[in-house]
């Protein structure tokens, strides 16, 4: 009989790495305990599960936020729901989530088990499972805390048809609320900043919002993606590139909370290039436009989705931007990343 880990105040150890009974140990009290499915139950390295009928989506992500526990989530959620959401960008269906975990020597086991019962929690809610998943231990110094990988699976609905591929000149720019909460919340947490108002990240599963918005657009909602690192310009950027278009922005259009302005002008942020976690970019064509915008403001997620552009004909493939004071600007590449470690 093995002695129970103590969670309380016990610390990672290279051991709980070595693949003997201080691994299953750890491995059964802290995550078969919270993520206990029929697959993890089995045991086995891999899961084996049923397949819907359709085409599948697949993704994988890594996660290395500073700090690990910030306002309005931490990495064990954000990695369920940042997983979740390119799933969902393809119009999928989630279903189904691998989680790796690299710890360092000396984390707390009681910061990993409030990491795993988030994760937990973030799947639940969302209707998927982690079926499968690995731990490895690194010594003290290699990492920072715990880094997470995570492998998605979805199921794409037939007749649902959104990609890049799709998107034309003409079609409605729609975001789904207001920018840069994630990561100015991160940021704010990290140099222990104090507004007036309390900083929330956003990290949100959309997938429930994704599917309100195919029934509400069928074929006429052509393409989406997440704003995470790099935020809307890096997205925008990516699409018009991909789809051979230039995109024209109203920057009087784009919702952001004035703690947030307030924020990015104290740090020199600007927030177009600021990572989210709980919002997105469709692109629609204009006679679905009016009701995808609708189906997005009926959802508790999308409440303040706005209408802020459209694409245009440019061989150049600009992301430009009106501003408030009629004038305009490019909306460019960053050459590097505003704000590392983000998610």
């Amino acid at each position: 009989m093995h002695r129970m880990l103590d969670v309380r105040a016990g610390r990672v150890e290279l051991a709980h790495g070595a693949g003997g009974s201080a691994m299953a140990q750890l491995i059964a009290q802290v995550f078969h305990t919270a993520l206990d499915n029929e697959w993890l139950r089995r045991g086995n390295d891999q899961a084996a599960f049923d397949v819907e009928s359709g085409r599948m989506v697949m993704t994988t992500d890594g996660y290395v936020v500073s700090p690990l526990f910030f306002p309005g989530g931490d990495i064990g959620s954000l990695a369920v729901h940042g997983t979740i959401n390119d799933i969902a960008m393809g119009g999928a269906v989630p279903r189904y989530l691998s989680a790796s975990f690299i710890l360092e020597e000396g984390f707390p086991l009681a910061d990993l088990e409030r990491v795993v019962q988030s994760m937990a929690a973030a799947a639940r809610q969302a209707g998927v499972a982690v079926v499968t998943g690995d731990t490895k231990v690194v010594e003290r110094g290699k990492a920072d805390g715990v880094f997470i990988c995570t492998t998605g699976i979805g199921v794409v609905p037939r007749g649902t048809d959104v990609s890049v591929e799709r998107v034309r000149s003409g079609d409605h720019i729609l975001l789904s609320g207001s920018l840069g909460d994630h990561g100015i919340a991160v940021m704010s947490c990290r140099h222990d900043l104090r507004f007036e108002t309390a900083l929330q990240s956003d990290s949100a599963a959309l997938h429930t919002l994704v599917a309100a918005m195919v029934a509400a657009g069928g074929a006429g909602l052509h393409a989406m993606r997440d704003p995470t690192r790099g935020g809307l310009a890096a997205t925008l950027n990516e699409i018009a590139q991909q789809a051979g278009v230039g995109v024209r922005l109203r920057e009087q259009a784009i919702p952001i909370k004035p703690a947030v302005a307030a924020a990015c002008e104290l740090l020199g942020l600007d927030p177009l290039y600021v990572a989210n976690e709980g919002k997105l970019v469709a692109f629609v064509a204009p006679e679905s436009a009016g009701a995808v915008l609708a189906a997005m403001r009926a959802h508790p997620l999308g409440h303040d989705a706005a209408l802020i552009g459209e694409t245009v004909p440019d061989d150049q493939r600009f992301v430009q931007m009106t501003t408030g004071l009629g004038g305009g600007r490019v909306v460019d590449w960053l050459a590097g990343e505003q704000l590392p470690r983000i998610c």
